[in-house]
């Protein structure tokens, strides 16, 4: 990613999530919580130094306990529902974009893939990238 601001996007557009420069790290995930939320397989996403993110628009709040025991708030649009953005409260200073609210096919690819105990047998994950059960 370049020092071109990338924009993360709700369905309708009311909620963004401007960014500038590289992702920390882009992961793919198979707890059962984020299949539900992405309402996929698993969910994709980048995580970002808070400086780099820029938000505009108004969000909902739904505050959930992830399988590590920690807490993630999650902020949809109240008007579509998508999830823009969402913040780990045991990691402060990062903002977790889902890579799918880019819409960017240049996107970098993930570098790392957790919760493999509760993946779908038919799914398989680069064999170049970190593996965590």
């Amino acid at each position: 990613m370049s020092s071109t601001p990338s924009i993360a996007r709700c369905s309708c557009g009311q909620l963004q999530a401007e960014v500038i420069g590289a992702p920390l790290r882009v992961s793919v995930c198979h707890c059962r919580a984020c299949q539900r939320r992405s309402g996929n397989v698993f969910a994709t996403q980048a995580r970002f130094a808070e400086p780099q993110v820029k938000v505009s628009g108004t969000s909902s709040r739904y505050l959930r306990q992830a399988d590590s025991g920690n807490e993630v708030a999650f902020h949809f649009c109240p008007r579509c529902g998508a999830t823009v953005y969402f913040r780990l409260l045991a990691l402060p200073g990062a903002i977790v974009i889902p890579v799918g609210a880019f819409a960017d096919n240049d996107f970098p690819a993930p570098e790392l893939s957790i919760y493999e105990a509760r993946q779908y047998p038919w799914v398989r994950m680069p064999d170049d990238i970190d593996h965590h059960p």
